[in-house]
């Protein structure tokens, strides 16, 4: 299947003849949105930076939720068109509504159901929506105290101090097939993901490099970016201060020039 010309990139809904990419060829900016804490005056205030800004995605999901995911996805299509990404935490997760589905395999962890289990019981239900999965070699990388995630997935965390681990891992990643690599410090990370980890890891592999959890401050994004990031995802450190994604967009849309 074709991929997703770079002008249809921000098409609220995709053609079913279409493969989705996540991933153009330029910088990009997401924001990731907890169906927890994403709601009211806060939830209307971000998409409100996200659209003035032009952030490219909008990433819906969690490790661990208390709401239902369809509701947060519906708040977010009657505010903008920006393109909704499923970032499913588990099963319980799982949506057709989204325009596109992360098929994340936890690759840096050994745990059977998030490796394989869970897509096995999932693949009847996805079947159909084959134009909106991309598959994702999720790796988790330690960066300070114990995540959320690293807690549910019962899986631990490849060390921040070895980038060989990481490196060997992504390779294994783009080797299976998978479509992108996601490197994640995870929800509430004291630190980002190191640059000179994220700088080996796309030196190693072809496939786009996604860069998340623990960003705080610009000068982390730009960072990031010149690491060789393709895709920085936003969560955390949008909701206590919202203008770090207006800040990101601005950093993105100067290494565009570039």
């Amino acid at each position: 299947m074709s991929k997703i010309s770079k002008d249809k990139r921000t098409s609220a809904h995709l053609s079913n003849n279409m493969k989705p990419t996540i991933f153009p060829d330029k910088k990009s900016i997401a924001l990731l949105l907890d169906p927890d804490k994403a709601k009211g005056e806060s939830l209307k205030n971000l998409l409100d930076t996200a659209i003035k800004s032009k952030t490219d995605y909008i990433f819906a999901g969690g490790s661990l939720t208390f709401t239902g995911i369809d509701n947060l996805i519906d708040e977010i299509r009657k505010s903008c068109s920006i393109p909704v990404v499923l970032f499913p935490g588990n099963l319980l997760q799982l949506t057709l509504k989204a325009d596109i589905i992360l098929l994340l395999s936890l690759i840096s962890g050994r745990n059977p159901e998030l490796l394989i289990g869970n897509h096995v019981i999932a693949a009847p239900h996805l079947k159909n929506s084959m134009d909106k999965l991309v598959s994702v070699g999720y790796i988790l990388i330690s960066c300070g105290n114990k995540t959320t995630v690293e807690y549910i997935s019962q899986t631990s965390a490849i060390p921040s101090d070895k980038p060989e681990l990481a490196v060997a891992t992504a390779m294994a990643g783009e080797i299976l097939g998978l479509s992108m690599i996601y490197l994640e410090a995870g929800s509430g990370a004291s630190n980002p993901v190191p640059v000179d980890l994220i700088r080996s890891v796309r030196q190693s592999v072809s496939i786009p490099l996604a860069v998340g959890g623990g960003i705080k401050e610009k000068s982390e994004v730009e960072e990031i970016f010149n690491a060789g990031a393709d895709l920085i995802i936003l969560g955390n450190g949008c909701e206590k201060n919202p203008e770090l994604l207006a800040e990101a967009c601005r950093i993105r849309d100067k290494f565009r020039k570039i």
